[in-house]
Order: structure tokens, then C-alpha cells, then sequence
């Protein structure tokens, strides 16, 4: 454990030098434990500054892409927040840190039910679950103060920046698969969005419906 412990610690030094300013952002990277979201071989590696690979394909992002993204959405206790991409549930248990509600979709069913019980575990009870189709949204909640999606899609999906509320923000990758990614930013002044792009980054690709229901 100890190890562990350094190895945060110099974790958090890295992003510090990597322009991580946002204090709140470092405080949530410090305190929620990433070993707890890694596959069991991988714990190890849990503190290194790369992503790494979880079941199904999909992957843990590295931890200075997911500090970058939440500084980047500017947020504060009073926002709800929809994530696009569940994964491991690393990214949400951050933003679960600094927000009012996060609701997250996940299209993978044994993902979503292992991250569910690592946000028991932690008592992110703040944090809503549905299994489903990640690219439509969550309308029934909308609108969102904040939007983050964790997957690459081809196009900038206007389907969600319309479920932002006035003020909103978007962070989304977008990309080819294995191509040039970009994290753009879309921010909303009414009807009237903005778009930014950002860090180039590398995602799995966010595709469509899931082939079973969550239960």
C-alpha cells in the first residue's frame, strides 16, 4: 500500500507539471483510488500516467487526459452532468467529486455492473446508471450543465449539444478510429454553439445501441 501511496503522490507532482492547476481536479485525482478500477494484474501500474487496457476492449484513460477533461468542464457542486461511456467508472467517481449528479450510460452490460459495485464500494451514491445507447443521450434528463463524452465519435454529435442547458459545455473526442482524435470543446449561448478543439487525444470509438437490457 504504501507504494501505492508514492506512486499517487508522484502522480499528482507529474499532472501539476503537466498544467493540472485546478486544485479541486487534483484533490478528486488524489482521492479516488484508481487501483480499485484496473483489472487485479494491472494494480501495479494503477498510479503510471497512461491509460490501460479493461475488459471488452475498452480501456481506463490516462489519468492526465481525465484530470485535463475535468478541469476543462469548469465545474462546480451545482451542475448535472451527463458522461457518455461508463467504462471502468473511473471518470465518473472523479466527477462525482465535484458535481451535484453525474448520470452515465454504458453500453456494455458486465462493465456497468462492475463499475456499479465499485461505486457502492466507494459510496458515490450521486452517481446514476443506465445501460443503453450512449450516443442518444438521456433526454428524460436533460438538460445537462455539462456533457462528457469518453468515446470517439466520427462526427461532432449535435444530438447531444442540444441536450446541453444555456451555458452548457461538451468535451467529446472526435475522430477516425486508429486516425487524428481531437477533444473538442462545444460550448451553448442559446440556440448558438460554439466548438474548440483542444488535446489530441486516442479513444475507443463510440458506436451505437447495446444488444440487452440493463437489469
Amino acid at each position: 500500500m504504501t507504494d501505492i501511496n508514492e506512486a499517487k503522490v508522484q502522480l499528482i507532482m507529474e499532472l501539476r507539471r503537466q498544467g493540472i492547476s485546478d486544485l479541486s481536479v487534483l484533490n478528486a485525482t488524489e482521492r479516488v483510488p484508481r487501483e480499485l478500477f484496473v483489472p487485479d494484474r494491472l494494480r501495479k501500474h494503477a498510479y503510471d500516467n497512461r491509460a490501460l487496457p479493461i475488459p471488452l476492449g475498452q480501456s481506463i484513460s490516462q489519468p492526465y487526459v481525465v484530470a485535463y477533461m475535468t478541469q476543462a468542464l469548469k465545474l462546480n457542486d451545482r451542475h448535472k452532468v451527463l458522461e457518455i461511456g461508463t467504462g471502468s467508472g473511473y471518470q465518473a467517481a472523479i466527477l462525482a467529486k465535484l458535481c451535484r449528479r453525474v448520470y452515465t450510460i454504458e453500453r456494455h452490460i458486465d462493465l456497468l455492473r462492475e463499475a456499479a459495485k465499485r461505486f457502492k464500494l466507494l459510496d458515490l451514491h450521486t452517481i446514476v446508471i443506465r445501460h443503453g445507447d450512449g450516443s442518444e443521450g438521456w433526454i428524460e434528463h436533460a438538460p445537462f450543465d455539462r456533457i462528457l463524452v469518453t468515446a470517439a465519435a466520427t462526427n461532432l454529435p449535435l444530438n447531444l449539444a442540444e441536450q446541453l442547458g444555456e451555458g452548457g459545455i461538451m468535451l467529446v473526442p472526435v475522430g477516425p478510429e486508429g486516425g487524428a482524435q481531437s477533444i473538442v470543446r462545444v460550448s451553448r449561448a442559446k440556440d448558438r454553439f460554439t466548438t474548440t478543439e483542444m488535446l489530441s487525444v486516442r479513444f475507443v470509438p463510440l458506436v451505437g445501441p447495446p444488444k440487452s437490457e440493463f437489469s
